[in-house]
């Protein structure tokens, strides 16, 4: 595997032209994922930063990183591995289909990290192609050995008819809602600001429109950042956080929070879900599991 070393974060200002650039280009012969692992190290977090993060997503202001925070911070490294020239996909219309993120301790505001980004697991989806970008991040004095943060972002390049028939969603009665909350139709704006991930689809009803989107729709990882901060005080020091996208919330919305207790074979957690309060749909489904 390649590793390129970066001493700084890549510039999202100089990615996004690339990644406009990109979606000119035509995918050419069999399609394989780069061997190449981007590192930076000497992370640091600001804490003014956290502080706006927290509040945008929910979480109580506290020296303890939210599992889904290191995401921003990994953010510019994914998006400089996939708007290299070898990258087979163009970035603009991959669809984040997944994430799981793994705490494998409590992870403080005041330490100092290595960050280590690739892209692995091509395989094949009903709709196209499928793939993980994987992130890590590693105490700065350890960078060579395990990670104490993980995240796999699965995204799906639709290519042609779906192969065989798609199951029929069934249509459900609106469950019993923990919760329901008002998501404001500047969520999108103000998660970009934090987050970095200014794709237009986010930002404005008239830039989603050029996408096929009625109005702005939020960030997948905003709506299960807000889901997890709905567990604070429960939550174990390692645990696993795994959603699977599904209906995009279109802004502004109303979302309704639905949680119960699990135990799958002896592992307690806890099962959720994110749906349209005015409607049975389904925006996310997760599950949250210690260790």
């Amino acid at each position: 595997m390649t590793v390129k070393e970066l001493t700084g974060s890549p510039s999202l200002a100089t990615l996004y032209p690339k990644a406009a650039l990109g979606g000119l280009r035509k995918p050419s012969g069999e399609a394989t994922l780069p061997d190449t692992e981007y590192v930076r190290g000497g992370v640091t977090v600001d804490p003014a930063h956290l502080a706006a993060y927290n509040r945008v997503c929910g979480f109580r202001l506290t020296d303890d990183l939210p599992a889904t925070y290191p995401h921003v911070l990994a953010f510019p490294l994914q998006m400089a591995l996939m708007t290299e020239p070898d990258f087979p996909f163009p970035l603009l219309g991959l669809v984040h289909v997944a994430n799981r993120i793994t705490q494998h301790r409590p992870v403080r505001l005041d330490e100092k990290f290595t960050l280590r980004v690739r892209a692995e697991n091509l395989r094949p989806h009903d709709k196209g192609t499928q793939f993980d970008v994987v992130s890590e991040l590693l105490p700065e004095l350890a960078a060579t050995g395990e990670p104490v943060w993980t995240d796999v972002s699965t995204y799906l390049r639709r290519s042609g008819a779906a192969k065989g028939s798609s199951p029929k969603r069934t249509e459900l009665a609106p469950p019993a809602p923990s919760a329901v909350w008002t998501v404001p139709g500047d969520i999108g704006r103000r998660y970009a600001e934090v987050s970095g991930d200014r794709n237009p689809i986010h930002l404005h009803p008239l830039t989603a429109r050029a996408f096929g989107f009625r109005s702005a729709i939020a960030h997948g990882m905003w709506s299960k950042a807000r889901c997890l901060a709905a567990f604070e005080g429960r939550l174990p020091e390692a645990y696993t956080i795994d959603v699977r996208f599904q209906l995009p919330v279109l802004l502004p919305a109303k979302a309704a929070f639905t949680t119960w207790r699990t135990d799958d074979a002896g592992n307690a957690g806890w099962a959720f879900e994110l749906w349209n309060a005015r409607k049975p749909k389904p925006h996310l489904k997760g599950t949250i599991t210690a260790g």
